[in-house]
């Protein structure tokens, strides 16, 4: 399906790209096609989990804090509800910093002498 600006080699980024993906959508579903499943979701699922892997308690409370940060912000921008599992932000927060807490303890304990 050809995008509806530009030569066939050039690939949009950005806004430009976020648009022709539109129109493409739409074409399709005019067409009667179904578009297909992005499994988008399991990529970065799969990522998350090599970088904890390969760094360890690092990776986890770099992505607890960063999750944290980022759940905090948009609470106090007005987020109350979330797409996440646990929807209420609150709990949100709750969890991201357990495993904040759990992560740290893990790096700093073997660490502290008996």
């Amino acid at each position: 399906m050809s995008l509806p600006y530009g030569k066939p080699g050039d690939r949009p980024t950005g806004v430009a790209y976020e648009q022709a993906r539109a129109a493409e959508t739409a074409q399709a579903s005019e067409a009667g096609q179904a578009t297909p499943y992005d499994p988008l979701k399991l990529c970065v699922y799969a990522t998350v989990a090599l970088l904890a892997w390969l760094f360890g308690a690092w990776a986890v409370l770099g992505f607890a804090a960063l999750g944290f940060a980022g759940y905090w912000r948009a609470r106090r921008a007005g987020l109350t509800r979330s797409k996440c599992y646990l929807r209420d932000t609150r709990l949100v927060l709750a969890y991201l910093g357990l495993i904040t807490l759990v992560a740290a303890a893990a790096l700093v304990l073997p660490h502290v002498s008996r």
